[in-house]
């Protein structure tokens, strides 16, 4: 990833393991507006499979994502 994204939410799972990253992430984004972009935080390696997959079943759009030194960082538009 290059360029920072803009988002509008924040969620940082850092410290959580499989499936809370994602179990959260839905909960964030369950009230939102279709088309807000969340940021998701994990340093869960699985959330590296877990999460492209919740995009796909949930029909969000997975915009970018990045792994810097084993943390992780999804931007997520939500479907």
């Amino acid at each position: 990833m290059g360029e920072p994204v803009n988002f509008d939410v924040d969620c940082d799972t850092r410290g959580l393991k499989c499936p809370l990253p994602v179990m959260k992430a839905r909960k964030r984004m369950k009230p939102l507006p279709p088309g807000t972009i969340l940021r998701l935080v994990a340093d869960d390696p699985l959330a590296a499979i877990d999460v492209p997959n919740f995009c796909r079943e949930d029909g969000h759009g997975l915009i970018s994502s990045d792994d810097k030194g084993g943390v992780l960082t999804f931007y997520i538009a939500k479907g």
